[in-house]
């Protein structure tokens, strides 16, 4: 329920929010009394907040009272910055989101994607979708939360108070249509009637706006999450955790994403030669998760399209996952201007041919 909002920050900025950063996702744990706070860790101190930097931007999902008390007054402060350029500043959005967490259990990672995605891309809204090494999550506008319940509704998933989540037992996607139903309040251009549709439309867009796939093979991705079960190791683990992340940050990675719930340990994308900064004396393996295996990015640089385009996430997936080519096992994660798509190194090639298909069928260069 809570109401987020989305800000972005320019990577030539990155500098001059990352006090701002820091202090979000490390707020005091004491009072200006001396008083111990919240107890527990300081992984689960937001309903949701995801910072991701990438080659794109520097992009953050928090609430929205948060985005204004912490960084309107930086913003405000930058433009008094010598050679401030109005043009890019960082931003906040207008919009307010709100964040629905979906299980796809039993799915390989680009199944869930387009599992997760397709019901609210045939119904023609748009979404924001990140995913990390516990849960799936998608950011939608407020004022579609309603259709965005409907439609996940209409296609079988039901929500389950246990794990407060939307879950969906059967995978019927390939032969969806929309509800023109769904659709009351959104844009009025009508929704595609199917999948084959639908990535004609994203891709015809990115078309469009010479939107091109840039691949960072140099980049090597890993994705984890935080430990924080062993009781006997807690605080060396959360202390490990915390430094690790800040010195990230504070080097400014070329691509870094964690995410943190209520009731989840923290979720981390992050480059596979910043692992060693993790590694502290007397706690145990921080890190959860399979750090020898990696993902290489993609990058869609989407600031050119409104943030009410839809369907980009679930056409760009159905182009791998369920494309011209062989199937490509993929995952997704979005930010304020960009796409990530992360595939295996062995399927690069392929997922870059794929990507490059324009809707006649030639490759786009």
């Amino acid at each position: 329920e809570a109401q987020l909002s989305l800000i972005h920050i320019p990577l030539d900025q990155y500098q001059h929010y990352l006090p701002s950063v820091l202090q979000l996702l490390f707020p005091s744990a004491v009072s200006p009394g001396g008083d111990v706070r919240n107890s527990g860790s300081w992984a689960n101190r937001h309903a949701f907040l995801n910072v991701s930097v990438t080659s794109i931007e520097c992009s953050i999902v928090c609430g929205k009272d948060v985005a204004k008390d912490l960084f309107r007054p930086a913003i405000d402060r930058a433009v008094l910055l010598p050679g401030a350029n109005g043009d890019r500043y960082a931003s906040i959005s207008a919009e307010d989101f709100v964040v629905i967490s979906v299980e796809g259990a039993g799915m390989e990672a680009g199944q869930r994607v387009l599992e997760l995605t397709s019901p609210l891309a045939l119904a023609g809204i748009s979404l924001l979708f990140i995913t990390t090494y516990y849960s799936d999550f998608i950011l939608v506008p407020a004022n579609a939360k309603c259709q965005v319940v409907r439609a996940l509704e209409n296609r079988g998933f039901a929500f389950e108070k246990s794990s407060e989540s939307y879950v969906n037992s059967s995978s019927h996607y390939r032969n969806a249509s929309s509800s023109s139903s769904l659709s009351s309040g959104l844009p009025s251009t009508p929704p595609p009637t199917n999948m084959t549709e639908l990535q004609a439309r994203t891709f015809g867009l990115l078309d469009r706006h010479s939107i091109v796939p840039m691949v960072h093979s140099e980049i090597r991705l890993v994705q984890c999450g935080g430990r924080n079960t062993n009781p006997e190791t807690f605080l060396a683990d959360e202390l490990a955790l915390q430094h690790g992340l800040t010195k990230c940050l504070i080097y400014q990675p070329k691509f870094l994403s964690v995410t943190l719930t209520r009731d989840e340990s923290a979720g981390l994308l992050l480059e596979k030669r910043l692992l060693p900064n993790f590694d502290l004396p007397g706690s145990d393996n921080v890190l959860l998760g399979a750090t020898e295996d990696y993902l290489i990015p993609i990058v869609l640089d989407l600031e050119s399209l409104p943030i009410e385009a839809s369907g980009i996430v679930c056409g760009v997936a159905g182009r791998l996952v369920d494309g011209p080519l062989h199937p490509i096992e993929m995952t997704y994660l979005s930010t304020a201007k960009a796409g990530t798509v992360m595939v295996d190194e062995c399927d690069l090639d392929s997922a870059m041919q794929a990507l490059r298909l324009s809707v006649n069928g030639e490759i786009r260069p």
